[in-house]
């Protein structure tokens, strides 16, 4: 249990990356016009800025439900389902994603490394948050089911949302990958998720045998008949 537990999530190395990952983002002008959506009893203005497609690694992430993410409840932000860290481009190229680590805020991607030649400009920058929406059963399952070491390729639009649930709510969206801090991180409508190449299951199935081994060592304790002492 311990071991698949230390190991669930251990990103793959470079060498088994799919071609696309190693690529940039791929934004363009879009012909989507604003639209509005409802979810979770809230309804949304949503204006399309440019159409968006990247391919790369999830290298941590977040989900909004989580039990401690307190943010998106106050803000009554149901559209925004998961937040999901990739890397692209030169890092994947480089490899320098395996000097790094990475965890994920309620809002925000960390990344941090002891080794200096990781922590390039070029490799920082094939490096994004995104906050990933969608109004669809089928891509918000997907979505959920996304794991840390999955190759994956998200298309759709980036956009800025707002909504009028009792007090004004808006959130923008980057459209660059050279900017950092507060504003940098890509909002994605998503149109279409595909995961390109899965993370290897092994570690989560012998985490998930460890905890049932335990239970069962557990329960037969429990029902060994009692033996008194002579």
């Amino acid at each position: 249990m311990a071991t698949g537990w230390w190991l669930d999530g251990t990103l793959p190395a470079q060498a088994q990356l799919m071609p696309g990952v190693m690529a940039e983002p791929q934004q363009t002008s879009t012909r989507q016009p604003p639209f509005s959506t409802r979810v979770g009893q809230v309804s949304y203005q949503i204006r399309p800025v440019a159409d968006y497609d990247i391919q790369g690694l999830v290298v941590s992430l977040h989900h909004a439900d989580a039990w401690w993410d307190w943010i998106h409840a106050a803000s009554k932000d149901h559209l925004n389902v998961v937040d999901i860290c990739v890397v692209w481009g030169a890092n994947a190229q480089s490899g320098a994603y395996q000097k790094m680590s990475f965890s994920n805020g309620q809002f925000v991607c960390y990344a941090s490394t002891r080794d200096a030649d990781a922590w390039q400009p070029a490799y920082i920058r094939a490096l994004s948050n995104n906050h990933l929406l969608s109004d669809t059963p089928h891509i918000l399952k997907q979505l959920r089911n996304v794991k840390v070491g999955d190759q994956i390729r998200l298309q759709g639009q980036l956009v800025e949302y707002a909504h009028n649930a009792g007090f004004a709510f808006t959130r923008g969206t980057s459209t660059s990958r050279d900017d950092t801090g507060n504003g940098a991180c890509e909002t994605i409508f998503v149109r279409d998720i595909q995961v390109l190449r899965k993370a290897p299951a092994w570690p989560r199935l012998l985490l998930w045998l460890g905890m049932g081994l335990v239970a069962t060592g557990v329960l037969l304790w429990m029902g060994t008949p009692h033996r008194p002492r002579e």
